[in-house]
């Protein structure tokens, strides 16, 4: 996969950064329910350029963990879905790390999108997320954690809502390096996704195809892993049949080569096997 010439430093680091644990989450929704075309339509937001990591970028939420996301036990976590134990299964870690993750993915879409993936203690799904819009804000300044912002809106947190998709570590030439799982969720119904974040300076719903389109002609810059991850979402056609998927989630940590024909990235194992 080629790339642009000045995407990474010109030299591998001596000592490889130590990649942050960190989750992204991947927000679908049907487009025909919203008066598009068919198929699905995937939240894509663009990166502040300044940004020190992926500036400039078409991302999904996410971001690194919080310690506190990792201390919390499930006792301190109202939790409804798959129990820690399931997730570690299927993200291939510790139970401590994929309850973090799980609890990353919701905090960090929360926090970037404005979208709660959390319910009442009856089973109702969060339909209006706007009520929280203080604690949206104190969750970013990080004045408050997830426990604790569940535990005084009475809330729980919907594992059931996410779905594993894949596993993806920066290469060790950048400075700044992440071991990133990336989870499915559909959009819950009535909730709104937003770019009140300044991290972000736009968002929009996209079609995965129509990304990559745009993509290829160099009007919406993105990293391997979203291209990839754009690409494998552009064979559903609708959000049940991706939240159905059941996937395989290889540990893939490119590699940036540098030759006479510029700059590409190759995946190290190769993808699949």
């Amino acid at each position: 996969m080629p790339l642009p010439d000045d995407f990474v430093p010109p030299e591998t680091p001596e000592v490889p950064a130590t990649p942050k644990d960190a989750a992204t989450v991947m927000l679908v929704r049907d487009a025909a329910a919203h008066g598009n075309a068919s198929g699905i339509e995937v939240f894509l937001q663009r990166r502040v350029a300044g940004m020190a990591f992926a500036g400039g970028m078409t991302v999904f939420p996410g971001g690194g963990l919080d310690q506190r996301d990792v201390d919390s036990t499930v006792s301190a976590v109202a939790w409804h879905g798959p129990d820690a134990s399931a997730w570690a299964d299927w993200l291939g870690c510790e139970t401590s790390l994929a309850r973090g993750l799980v609890c990353a993915a919701v905090r960090e879409t929360f926090e970037e999108s404005g979208v709660l993936l959390a319910g009442d203690a009856d089973g109702t799904i969060v339909a209006d997320s706007t009520p929280y819009h203080d604690a949206r804000e104190a969750l970013i300044s990080r004045e408050l954690s997830l426990a604790a912002f569940l535990d005084d809106a009475g809330l729980v947190l919907r594992a059931d809502l996410l779905r594993p998709w894949a596993s993806w570590v920066t290469p060790a030439q950048e400075p700044r390096r992440y071991d990133a799982r990336f989870f499915l969720a559909a959009l819950p119904e009535g909730q709104r996704a937003d770019d009140a974040t300044t991290e972000t300076e736009s968002s929009s719903w996209v079609r995965p195809a129509d990304a990559l389109a745009e993509a290829d002609e160099g009007k919406r810059p993105m990293m391997p892993p979203t291209r990839v991850t754009l690409a494998e979402l552009a064979e559903y056609d609708s959000v049940a049949s991706a939240l159905a998927a059941h996937r395989e989630i290889p540990r893939v940590e490119p590699t940036i080569v540098r030759d006479s024909s510029g700059v590409r990235v190759e995946f190290l194992p190769p993808r699949g096997e």
